[in-house]
């Protein structure tokens, strides 16, 4: 198998949008980055009023409006637009691409704190990723009990047949349909904006909610209560992670554009609205997104708000896919089939395993609990756990690779660690109430990624040669001893070695060489992607004999033939469409002398390699050229 290792290069350069600043690329940014941010309204008042018991003063309801208001401007506006855009990795965002920027793909002496962070706040990410779809679509198809309680029992079963049908149609890529997830988006944010502002124009006292001194008093005079309001404001701002890690698709520019230019102002016109509609009726019980529209419009704004919800799940299911691809590449998890869907668009990907994993475990969760509400206490902990997160790794990032003076990082990461860390407390609280459940799902995963990143470091370790057997080998190599036979093999191989292991058993048990043997070790590198040739290093070892490494960014689908044909050194016209690849299955066996693994963690991991992808599925590999060994591997 080849070495899927990360490199400890990291590069400091920062790009700027590598993608125009144009009309057409702000309304695609519309569905795929904004979906979970731009749904929120349908949920978060509500979920803040049942914290609340339904009742309001025009004070209380003036200091949650506040309390959204600045939440909106200081997480997404300032420190996600603002400050975390800037930390792209050659353009791409995300925790695992802010990783990677700081030099902490690895475990590495000094930087393994920030490893752990990096990877347990992807783990988070997808606990998230199976709330967000299940609450966005429940709160969506509710909004007809506005109008009827007649449909409410068919309201659960409705949303998972929608789920069911969204994770069933991935296989197909989403490049045709997500041409209309643009104007789609454009469309609900206009309507939101249109019956916030209406609401708004009744009751323009609200607009006083600017003043920051109303969410101040209300904190300091909420009581017990006020944590629980607090995880119920912090819902408007959980799409903040997809925004930064959807950002190596559209670039910073359309992304800014798009947040100050339209969507921020919806999203304050609808929040403004119901906070309007909350002041006039004092009590409400129900959902104020739904109830500030006029009853006519009830059905074709649920029809809207269905398939919003369906675009923000598809892009929280699509940025899971990708950051699948980059955990993978970077060596966290094990090798999965990945399927490109479009021959057009990049990041149109298709992971099968994670896709029906994903569809259990949120139709599960939909059924589990039924309404938007009681889902509410789920929601909302994995991100605030991973903002907290990536607010640690943006100060190693202020301080390493913009080296800004220590008193400027402590400031600013200061100020956005106060408002994370309120954010933070908010949402521990919920954790009895469901927010286990993603916290569970992030645990699993995490565990899954150190016990495959150690044993695969060991098997690595397990394959090392002596330098005696090395020299003997190429001895005989180069005296004739070993028999010579036409062709080309490439054998790909975990090693790092100039003779890998591998090309010594073959020459040991089937007798001959081919007359052209090629040791190729891939390592992905901390950077998304490589420019250039691919294989850059190349080192004659013998006779017809080379050790090449081949390298790739994290974001990269490795092309093994085409970076071979790329690569200088080569003194044979070799041709590689017609080259035999050798790998390796390996079984996983406990070491007699004591393994690092505990007997149930060997078998996890011993699980996880037995299925892993295939050379074939995982480099892109004509089967009929490629061979795989079996071999027994001690750990």
């Amino acid at each position: 198998m080849p070495s899927i290792q990360s490199s400890d290069s990291t590069s400091n350069d920062s790009t700027t949008n590598h993608n125009p600043l144009s009309i057409g690329t702000g309304l695609a940014s519309l569905g795929i980055v904004f979906g979970d941010l731009g749904t929120s309204p349908l949920y978060t008042l509500q979920t803040i009023a049942n914290a609340n018991g339904g009742h309001f003063t025009n004070a209380s309801a003036l200091g949650v409006m506040s309390l959204i208001f600045w939440s909106l401007m200081v997480t997404i506006s300032i420190k996600y637009c603002g400050f975390v855009l800037r930390a792209d990795n050659k353009g791409e965002g995300g925790i695992l691409a802010l990783m990677a920027l700081v030099g902490a793909g690895t475990f590495r002496s000094g930087l393994k704190l920030l490893t752990v962070m990096g990877l347990l706040g992807a783990a988070l990410l997808y606990g998230d990723g199976v709330i967000t779809p299940a609450i966005s679509v429940l709160s969506a198809l509710e909004g007809v009990n506005v109008v009827t309680t007649f449909l409410k029992p068919f309201v659960m079963p409705a949303a998972v047949i929608i789920l069911v049908a969204l994770f069933a149609a991935q296989r197909f890529g989403t490049e045709k349909i997500g041409r209309a997830f643009g104007p789609v988006m454009l469309l609900w944010f206009a309507v939101i904006a249109v019956l916030g502002g209406i609401a708004v124009a009744r009751h323009p006292g609200v607009l006083v909610a600017i003043n920051p001194w109303y969410a101040l008093d209300y904190i300091a005079h909420a009581g017990s209560r006020g944590l629980l309001i607090l995880g119920g404001v912090f819902l408007c701002v959980t799409g903040g992670e997809a925004l930064y890690a959807d950002m190596g698709h559209f670039g910073k520019a359309p992304i800014r554009w798009s947040w100050y230019g339209l969507v921020l102002p919806s999203l304050l016109l609808s929040y403004a609205g119901q906070t309007a509609y909350i002041m006039d009726k004092g009590n409400i019980t129900g959902n104020p997104f739904f109830q500030i529209a006029p009853s006519w419009t009830i059905y074709p704004l649920v029809l809207l708000a269905t398939l919003a919800t369906v675009i923000a799940s598809q892009a929280i299911i699509t940025g899971s896919f990708s950051m699948t691809r980059q955990a993978m590449q970077l060596g966290w998890l094990p090798g999965l089939a990945i399927r490109q869907t479009s021959d057009k668009v990049y990041g149109q990907i298709y992971v099968p395993v994670v896709n029906w994993l994903m569809m259990v475990a949120t139709v599960g969760t939909t059924v589990g609990f039924g309404s938007s509400d009681r889902l509410a206490g789920a929601y909302g902990t994995a991100v605030a756990t991973t903002m907290l997160l990536t607010t640690g790794l943006l100060f190693q990032v202020m301080r390493q690779v913009w080296s800004w003076p220590a008193i400027l990082a402590f400031g600013v990461g200061g100020l956005f660690l106060i408002v994370d860390g309120v954010f933070f407390s908010a949402n521990v609280i919920k954790i009895a109430d469901g927010g286990w459940l993603p916290l569970s799902f992030a645990g699993l995963l995490f565990l899954i990624m150190l016990t495959w990143r150690t044993g695969v470091d060991a098997i690595r370790a397990s394959i090392q040669q002596a330098a005696e057997p090395v020299d003997r080998f190429l001895s005989d190599l180069a005296k004739g001893v070993i028999p010579r036979v036409d062709g080309t093999t490439v054998f790909l191989t975990r090693s790092t070695q100039k003779v890998s292991r591998l090309i010594m058993d073959h020459a040991h048990f089937v007798g001959v060489l081919p007359r052209n043997s090629i040791a190729l070790s891939i390592e992905f590198t901390n950077t998304p992607r490589i420019y250039g040739p691919a294989c850059h290093l190349v080192e004659k070892v013998g006779e017809g004999l080379w050790h090449v490494i081949a390298r790739f960014g994290f974001m990269e689908i490795p092309d093994l033939r085409a970076a071979l044909r790329s690569a200088d050194g080569f003194d044979a016209n070799i041709d590689f469409d017609q080259a035999m690849f050798v790998g390796t299955r390996d079984l996983v066996v406990r070491k007699p002398s004591g393994s690092i693994f505990s007997r149930w963690q060997l078998e996890l991991f011993s699980f996880l390699y037995r299925n892993s992808a295939k050379v074939v599925d995982r480099f892109d590999l004509p089967p009929h050229n490629v061979v795989e060994i079996a071999r027994l591997i001690e750990i």
